[in-house]
């Protein structure tokens, strides 16, 4: 589901541009306004517990994203872990948890709607553990 740079397809190649598009990058249908996010989250970070309560305990919304620093672990309730790390484009579905490796950095598209949901849930659970 992450893609490093060099993996993705060059579509245009010249001295002045290069341009690459990794195709059927998750699929946005049924959802309907995108917020773009900048996350930074420090060495050791593990959203896991802020999840609890959720569908499987996990986030429900798809993400599409690029990790600008670090390295960040994603679990998902039916795929095998990944890491991903400075410089991955990725995708991740519906049923996943993060935790940051080092301190990282990472932007994600997101369905709003869906998102706003979590993070919502995500600070109930912080008020309530503070």
């Amino acid at each position: 589901m992450k893609h490093a740079k060099d993996d993705i397809p060059t579509k245009i190649d010249t001295p002045a541009a290069v341009a690459r598009q990794q195709e059927g990058f998750g699929n946005a249908s049924g959802y309907g306004e995108l917020s773009g996010e900048y996350f930074t989250l420090s060495a050791g970070t593990d959203i896991t517990p802020l999840l609890e309560g959720l569908e499987d305990d996990t986030c429900q919304c798809p993400h599409w994203g690029y990790v600008l620093e670090g390295t960040l672990t994603v679990r998902y309730t039916d795929e095998p872990e990944e890491t991903d790390v400075a410089g991955d484009l990725f995708y991740w579905p519906p049923g996943h948890t993060v935790r940051a490796d080092e301190d990282s950095e990472f932007v994600l598209f997101s369905p709003q709607h869906e998102h706003t949901a979590v993070i919502d849930h995500m600070r109930a659970k912080m008020s309530t553990d503070a």
